[in-house]
């Protein structure tokens, strides 16, 4: 039998699939870590800001409610995005230069697409960090955006 790890993209995207399942998200789930020199510097999940009321314990998702698109009408959803809730639980000095992965699930458990929104993307520039790698609703690995 052949043993094949796998590469530091596969392996760093398959964890933040796990980060993924900690979501509070009825909607999509996305998990997202950050990472330098092969090292976990911060994770972060999509969900409810500290000390509010998650949506999938309320079982109310407002953007789900209307069918707003995916990527459109932000404002009215509680979450904070996996992305950001990585960036606020790291630290400024151990992201620069790093690498972002990200991960995501459709209420379906399908794979979404996982490409950073554009205040994600400022936010991510913001933090120093140098490349972002996401996941694709087909289950490929993309090597995004490099500041």
């Amino acid at each position: 039998m052949i043993f094949r790890r796998p590469t530091w993209d596969e392996y760093f995207i398959e964890i933040a699939k796990v980060v993924s399942s900690r979501s509070t998200c009825i909607r999509r789930r996305y998990g997202a870590v950050i990472v330098k020199d092969h090292v976990i510097v911060s994770t972060g999940y999509n969900g409810a800001p500290r000390g509010s009321i998650n949506c999938v314990d309320l079982q109310i998702c407002k953007r789900k409610e209307l069918n707003i698109p995916a990527g459109e009408r932000y404002e009215l959803c509680e979450a904070v995005h996996a992305e950001q809730n990585a960036i606020i639980n790291g630290s400024p000095e151990r992201m620069k230069d790093a690498t972002i992965y990200i991960a995501g699930f459709e209420d379906d458990n399908h794979f979404a697409n996982s490409a950073p929104c554009l205040l994600c993307k400022r936010m991510i520039k913001n933090a120093q960090i140098k490349e972002i790698v996401y996941l694709l609703k087909d289950g490929r690995i993309i090597k995004g955006d490099t500041f």
